[in-house]
């Protein structure tokens, strides 16, 4: 299969496969047969213009309804990672949002679930946290104490740093600001952002971007910025 050929996506695309995979999502295929359609859908979006027809064939709702707890780990990552390629377009963003695709993702942040699929949920919730709208609703979904939580189930390199890209990416709006803040995430971020940390270097430098975020326009944060800094 010719998955990594730009030409190649196009042309499958315009032979139809599209709107056959969509119906593959549903719930009359096994979990095994969902799953293969979201990879195959999840590689077909990586095309600006099959992202449109992606979304346009109807994908959005079905791969929301296998971000939920009836799916299997496989096939929530394989969802979510399809709706993190149809999130990095600006119309899908509001469409994803608005077929309730923002409480799945939060609920996958949490303990229970593998590094890969947090991985993967976080991801999803940075492109739709791109919205301003959205990054209301995911504040108030609780992604951030979530959020924060995350590095201290086993710190995987990769969940460390999607948890400081969303962060960031909340930390746009001011009162997200505070809440970031309440929850914890600020001794979080020092600490990841510390050059001796075992956080990897890009891993430092989106927290160290992310503290100096939620110090603009915010004096509290930042001197509890400053104060860890001096201890």
């Amino acid at each position: 299969m010719c998955w990594d050929d730009a030409n190649c996506l196009v042309a499958i695309a315009g032979a139809g496969a599209i709107p056959p995979l969509v119906q593959l999502l549903g719930p009359g295929s096994t979990a095994h047969v969902q799953e293969v359609a979201a990879v195959a859908l999840g590689t077909l979006v990586q095309n600006p213009t099959n992202a449109v027809t992606i979304a346009a064939a109807g994908a959005i709702p079905p791969l929301v309804q296998l971000l939920g707890p009836g799916s299997t780990a496989d096939v929530q990552r394989n969802a979510a990672a399809a709706l993190v390629c149809l999130a990095q377009n600006a119309d899908n963003q509001v469409t994803i949002a608005a077929a309730g695709a923002i409480p799945p993702p939060v609920q996958l942040l949490g303990p229970g679930f593998a590094a890969d699929v947090q991985k993967a949920a976080a991801a999803a919730l940075k492109f739709l946290g791109e919205n301003a709208d959205n990054a209301v609703t995911i504040a108030a979904a609780g992604a951030i104490p979530a959020l924060v939580m995350l590095p201290g189930s086993g710190f995987a390199a990769d969940v460390q740093k999607a948890t400081a890209v969303v962060l960031g990416c909340l930390a746009q709006n001011a009162n997200n600001k505070v809440t970031i803040a309440a929850a914890g995430a600020i001794p979080l971020l020092v600490q990841l952002a510390q050059p001796g940390s075992a956080a990897a270097k890009l891993t430092q430098d989106v927290a160290t971007a992310v503290l100096r975020d939620l110090g603009k326009g915010n004096a509290d944060n930042r001197a509890a910025v400053a104060a860890l800094i001096r201890d």
